[in-house]
């Protein structure tokens, strides 16, 4: 305990950690002493209410317990470091919703999956805090997005932000365009002020802009509120089913996450920084994400991730090695080929052109019944002869109960 008293005491640690930090690439590092949370009453109300939807994951008792108090399971642990990293690139305030016939990918998924690159950079910030402080750190966690850690309120608490009406940790000089990467270590360090204004005020920009009404303000207590099961980045990227009728038409073009809430964001809009990290910027048509080799004799071709053509992205996602290939590396590969289809066909069938009907018609005859129900209500929204036949036909073959019901639904629309 001695040692970490010492530790305590040492002034320019911080100062050190922030300068590693800015080599590795991170806009911004801030620390928090770790203790249980303060949301722990909100967290398990909201998990109450359903709100997290198909994510058991979160809602597991164990996994509550972790998220809550991580000493619950780690007593040793006494410190979070929490950096952020932008993603914000200068395509960061495009307008490709203008175009029904290109999809949007959201920002943060163009490039290369970003848990290895803020993995990989947590772990060189831990090997220089180890040389710094003179000793081996065995018991340090490095937490990105995955681990069972409420990562923006300890953001929060390490003075990063405070927590907008989009639910989104946002930052007063950067907005909200970047992840959060935290070291959990067994060192006790000074800990920053943690940052306690709402600089929201009385602007509702984010919640009057979500199409889907996922976004449902503040509770009594000043909490922001989000039911997922609306949300367009969770119906295309958690959600395993299909995706409810009604809130298709609302999904318009956006088919892996949603950047809305951010976009309108008057912090997002004037402060984002660009990012210089290499890996998170969007993919031309054919190449791989930044670092990431292409495997020998894989020549499966795709349309890229910066506005991409809705068909030509259909035409790859039918296409197993195809989608393989263009998933490699990259954070679309979370939705799967099927999500992915499946979301590709609500974004044509938003566009309802029959430019669409020849790859929606392949579309019906996928191995995923998901892919097909969502083709058969793309067809069904296109609604000209050509499309109509393939229904029909479609409908004198298929065996699958959720995928009738969905053809003649198209049919009789």
């Amino acid at each position: 305990m001695r040692r970490n008293r010492h530790l305590a005491a040492q002034p320019r640690l911080n100062t050190r950690l922030r300068e590693h930090a800015r080599s590795l690439g991170f806009a911004a590092l801030g620390i928090a002493r770790l203790r249980p949370s303060d949301h722990a009453d909100f967290y398990r109300s909201w998990i109450a209410a359903g709100h997290h939807g198909d994510m058991h994951y979160l809602a597991r008792p164990d996994a509550v317990a972790r998220r809550v108090d991580p000493q619950s399971t780690h007593p040793d642990l006494r410190t979070a470091i929490v950096v952020a990293q932008s993603y914000a690139t200068d395509d960061a305030v495009d307008d490709d919703a203008a175009d029904p016939s290109r999809a949007i990918i959201a920002r943060y998924a163009r490039g290369r999956d970003y848990h290895r690159v803020l993995r990989t950079g947590l772990l060189r910030l831990l090997r220089a805090l180890e040389s710094d402080i003179g000793r081996a750190l065995p018991l340090a966690r490095a937490c990105v997005d995955t681990a069972p850690v409420l990562e923006r309120e300890l953001a929060s608490r390490a003075g990063l932000g405070w927590f907008g009406r989009n639910t989104m940790l946002i930052h007063p000089r950067r907005g909200s365009y970047f992840f959060l990467g935290t070291l959990l270590v067994e060192a006790e360090l000074d800990e920053d002020s943690p940052f306690e204004r709402d600089h929201c005020g009385t602007c509702n920009a984010c919640v009057d802009a979500c199409p889907t009404g996922a976004l449902l303000g503040r509770d009594a207590d000043g909490a922001p509120r989000m039911d997922a099961r609306r949300c367009i980045s969770y119906l295309t990227i958690e959600h395993r089913g299909p995706i409810p009728r009604e809130l298709r038409p609302l999904i318009g073009n956006r088919v892996f996450g949603c950047d809305i809430c951010q976009e309108v964001c008057p912090f997002t809009r004037r402060f984002s920084q660009l990012t210089f990290e290499p890996s998170f910027a969007a993919r031309a048509p054919g190449e791989p994400p930044f670092g990431v080799q292409r495997e020998p004799g894989a020549s499966s071709p795709h349309p890229g991730t910066a506005s991409p053509s809705l068909i030509d992205l259909l035409s790859m996602a039918l296409d197993e090695a195809a989608w393989d290939s263009c998933s490699k590396g990259s954070a679309l590969r979370r939705a799967g080929r099927a999500g992915f289809a499946r979301n590709v066909c609500v974004g044509l069938g938003n566009w309802a052109s029959p430019d669409a009907v020849p790859v929606l018609t392949r579309a019906l005859s996928d191995v995923e019944p998901l892919v097909r129900v969502h083709a058969a209500w793309a067809l069904g929204r296109v609604g000209n002869a050509e499309a109509r036949s393939a229904l029909t036909s479609r409908a004198s073959v298929e065996t699958d109960t959720s995928v009738q019901e969905e053809l003649l639904a198209a049919m009789d629309g």
